[in-house]
């Protein structure tokens, strides 16, 4: 009895994509499920911060400084304590939790705007333009972040808005060169030989062909790089550049906290385990998204 290679090999290869998503079912979306109520939670918890905060955090009481959280033998007037100026811990956490993620979310905005742009007419012009494009991704990805950061908040200050636009731009080469490698990559492909033959042109091309198809890499690098930004700004709110009182961040609580590290150490405790829980959150979900739009992954 004779087997039929050629129609055998297909229904194998069908089996194993099948097997491959079945996997992929049955381990990523449990994590990537939990990922998203968590940081759904989160974001919930920060968008309600004004309304469900129990004080104001301006709110000072120097009788009642340092009083320590409900867990730990504190009252239930103030749940996770007070800081040294007798302020709520819990109102300020909110409120932190708020400014970062407005923060982070605006700046993953900023990156994936200004990075596919440069991408898709890095890619689409090539030439002298495509070479210059690069050339500044290039000088940008050499210096570390957090050193042109730290310059850009010296020379522009510290409003809010200066700060988004530098969280944001400091990532956006990462955008740019995903955009401009995708773009080289379809430009040869047939669909794309067939539109130019049909008489379009190359910016239709460009934005009608070739832009829709580099959705899912930049989708999925933007929910990487959010957890990155969360933690450059608080890096820098922790370094006393980034959100200036009476405003306040996740990076901002945790610089208020390093001088009682040993006496009161939840002040600190408390904003790091939200940023840790944000970053872990926003890198599973990154993670089950590129296993999920990437089909090489389920090869």
């Amino acid at each position: 009895m004779s087997v039929d290679v050629r129609r055998s090999q297909p229904l194998a290869d069908e089996v194993k994509d099948e097997l491959s998503v079945s996997v992929l079912k049955g381990r990523l979306p449990s994590a990537a499920i939990v990922s998203c109520f968590l940081l759904g939670v989160v974001a919930l918890l920060a968008a309600a911060a004004p309304a469900i905060a129990p004080y104001d955090i301006a709110d000072q009481s120097l009788l009642t400084r340092l009083r320590a959280p409900v867990f730990a033998g504190g009252t239930t007037e103030y749940l996770l304590g007070t800081d040294h100026l007798g302020r709520d811990v819990l109102s300020r956490l909110l409120l932190a939790t708020r400014t970062t993620l407005l923060i982070a979310g605006a700046g993953v905005l900023v990156g994936v705007v200004t990075g596919t742009i440069s991408g898709l007419i890095s890619g689409t012009l090539g030439g002298w333009i495509d070479q210059s494009f690069m050339a500044v991704v290039d000088a940008q990805a050499a210096v570390p972040v957090t050193l042109v950061a730290l310059t850009a908040v010296a020379l522009a200050g510290t409003h809010p808005l200066v700060l988004v636009l530098i969280v944001g731009l400091s990532d956006y080469y990462k955008y740019a060169r995903v955009v401009r490698g995708q773009v080289l990559a379809l430009k040869g492909r047939s669909f794309i030989e067939a539109a130019r033959c049909s008489g379009a042109s190359p910016w239709r091309i460009a934005l009608r062909h070739i832009l829709p198809n580099t959705f899912s890499p930049v989708i999925v690098l933007a929910s990487l790089s959010f957890a990155e930004i969360v933690v450059l700004e608080s890096s820098l709110s922790f370094l006393g550049v980034g959100v200036q009182p009476p405003n306040v961040s996740l990076g901002s609580l945790l610089g208020e906290a390093r001088n009682y590290l040993i006496t009161t150490s939840w002040l600190a405790i408390f904003p790091c385990v939200v940023i840790v829980a944000i970053t872990l959150a926003a890198s599973m979900i990154g993670d089950w998204l590129r296993d999920s739009l990437d089909p090489r992954s389920r090869a």
